[in-house]
């Protein structure tokens, strides 16, 4: 049953940009590889995660570059450069509602966690 309703969402995972996973499908995905510790990005279940976190951050710095170059007041002021580690990103996920992670895309809780960590001075 699992191998049938997986082969018929692949289409739909796809067709997805990247960031636009959930964070539930994230955190359900994220669930089973984090016994592997640091060799977890050696897979490619890792590696596929990783990537879809990276390609959330790249949307966000250039939707951030847009508008300060057009003159607009960016939703937050990050550094030019910074890291996240990989606790950091799963307590911000799982700090979402069960009932809510299926609605929130990976790119929006980046977004959501950028505000949180470099707002903007008034």
């Amino acid at each position: 049953m699992r191998i049938l309703l997986l082969g018929l969402c692949a289409p739909l995972l796809c067709a997805m940009a990247p960031g636009d996973m959930s964070v539930a499908a994230f955190l359900a995905r994220a669930g089973p590889l984090e016994r592997l510790g640091p060799l977890a990005l050696a897979t490619p279940q890792g590696l596929e995660l990783r990537n879809e976190v990276i390609a959330a951050g790249k949307r966000y710095k250039a939707r951030i570059d847009a508008e300060r170059r057009a003159g607009r007041r960016t939703t937050s002021c990050p550094p030019e450069s910074g890291s996240l580690s990989p606790e950091q990103w799963l307590a911000h996920l799982r700090s979402y509602p069960a009932g809510v992670r299926g609605r929130v895309s990976i790119y929006t809780a980046f977004d959501a966690l950028m505000k949180k960590r470099y707002p903007c001075p008034a």
